[in-house]
């Protein structure tokens, strides 16, 4: 199976490590792609593991009727292995009982002790 992120690997060869803990996002594009992806296979402990202690919510269940299935990159600001803050404005494209739609967000991303979390993010649309 190919990778929802859209990288066009293998799911086992490039969101699935991250999501089994056998390796770490190096960037915050990478950790929004690993998180996009976590949405599509329906891993909420990913995404509660990978969001910031400061602003993750008690618990989190993902939606079975919808289908994400495609992420766009639009912009990205710092995020690197050598920063401690960065975002990431993107499109994702999904489909559910009452069809298809996307969501826009610009979110933002710290990383703490080498390792990155989701710390928040701003919807600036969703149709």
């Amino acid at each position: 199976m190919r990778c929802p992120c859209g990288s066009g690997l293998p799911y086992d060869e490039c969101c699935g490590p991250l999501h089994a803990g056998a390796a770490s996002a190096p960037t915050a594009e990478r950790l929004m792609r690993s998180r996009f992806s976590a949405f599509a296979v329906g891993d909420a402990g990913y995404l509660l593991r990978t969001w910031h202690p400061s602003t993750r919510p008690a618990e989190l269940e993902t939606d079975g009727d919808v289908r994400w299935y495609r992420l766009d990159i639009e912009r990205r600001t710092a995020g690197g292995p050598f920063d401690t803050e960065g975002t990431v404005t993107f499109t994702a494209w999904f489909r559910s009982p009452e069809g298809a739609g996307s969501l826009h967000e610009r979110s933002r991303f710290r990383r703490e002790d080498g390792a990155w979390f989701y710390l928040d993010g701003v919807v600036t649309e969703s149709r």
